[in-house]
């Protein structure tokens, strides 16, 4: 999946458009004879069908922004892109956030930021340790930096589907419940930070998570493997 990203970011420039990268992303999961687990993906059999194989969230964007044909990149943004993929009966889940041209001082250390508390997050995927672990984490270096962690949204188990449980919070807190990791789990570790405050809307597409205040947001994400050492990064 690592490589698959690698190529698309590749491809993400000024003047590019998100469907341009959609059509990339299918084109090259299908020449790996892997499915775009993201497209016509349904939560539960009533919800409606996510129409894109990429999440392709730009600036105030937090996730889950389809990849809009004619959605055009600006030099200045910065674009989340989320992609899943099944292969041989399993799944994987990634995703970076990425600059188009040149960005200003203040986004890109929203990045590194955000980058860096996936890395914190992971050292913590270790078998004995609880999911809170992970959780408090990545919470505490976020808002150390001055940032804020999505609550709405949280990351979860996967593996032989797209979605499995456990979830995976980015904070922690007392009425969470304490699930211990044990080795071989796999999960998705997804830190969703906010420049401003971590409230969050969803726009009338259905879709799209944006911060409330508008303000920029930033994504990571790892599917990782819990070992005795440590997470093991398994979309590397």
């Amino acid at each position: 999946m690592s490589l698959i990203l690698d190529e698309i970011e590749k491809n993400v420039k000024s003047g590019a458009t998100t469907g341009e990268l959609e059509d990339m992303a299918i084109n090259l999961i299908k020449a790996r004879r892997g499915t775009p687990s993201f497209k016509n993906y349904k939560g539960r059999p009533e919800d409606p069908a996510f129409p894109t194989a990429l999440c392709t969230s730009i600036n105030e964007e937090v996730v889950h922004a389809p990849a809009k044909p004619s959605r055009r990149l600006i030099s200045g943004d910065i674009i989340g892109i989320d992609a899943g993929m099944g292969y041989k009966g399993y799944f994987t889940d990634m995703a970076r956030t990425i600059a188009v041209g040149k960005i200003g001082k203040d986004a890109d250390r929203l990045m590194k930021i955000t980058k860096k508390s996936l890395e914190m997050g992971i050292k913590q995927a270790k078998a004995g340790n609880y999911i809170d672990d992970i959780s408090r984490a990545v919470q505490n270096f976020v808002e150390k930096n001055g940032y804020s962690i999505v609550r709405a949204l949280v990351g979860h188990g996967v593996g032989k589907f797209v979605h499995e449980p456990p979830a995976v919070p980015n904070f922690s807190g007392p009425n969470l419940k304490r699930i211990r990791l044990e080795e071989g789990m796999t999960i998705a570790i997804e830190p969703m930070v906010c420049q401003g405050d971590y409230h969050v809307d969803t726009l009338d597409d259905g879709w799209t998570v944006v911060t409330k205040d508008g303000k920029l947001a930033a994504h990571f994400e790892h599917t990782v493997a819990v070992t005795k050492r440590g997470g093991r990064i398994l979309t590397k």
